[in-house]
């Protein structure tokens, strides 16, 4: 059996005003009236460890990335950090512990003092264009 409130759309209230006289508790004209008001959702982006979907649902300085098997908000990478540099389109989808990109003005290259080392194991951090 559906639940009564499964009818609710979300940002709607529902009220259902009882008019009494006296201690009879009855309504008026013997039915129940009811009252839809619209109600504004005041949604806040969500902040750093909060489940989302995409990264227009995280706060500003945070992006949508994976952590195990859901997506929380996490921080965009800084100057420095290390970031993930993705060779083919599409490889990122194995990726169980997903990072952010890079900030503005930065971009994900293989760290200067790396360059000698192997293919497999070059590390990449943001750093100015």
């Amino acid at each position: 059996m559906p639940s009564e409130h499964s009818h609710f759309h979300r940002g709607e209230i529902e009220e259902t005003v009882i008019e009494s006289f006296g201690n009879d508790h009855s309504t008026l004209d013997g039915y129940s009236r009811r009252t839809t008001l619209s109600s504004k959702i005041y949604h806040t982006k969500g902040q750093e460890g909060s489940v989302c979907l995409r990264s227009s649902d995280c706060a500003t300085g945070l992006c949508c990335a994976r952590h195990f098997w859901s997506k929380i908000c996490k921080p965009v990478l800084k100057e420095g950090q290390v970031c993930t540099k993705h060779r083919r389109k599409g490889s990122h989808g194995l990726e169980i512990f997903q990072r952010c990109y890079c900030g503005e003005g930065l971009s994900c290259r293989i760290q200067k003092d790396h360059h000698q080392a192997s293919n497999s194991s070059r590390l990449h951090t943001c750093q100015r264009h």
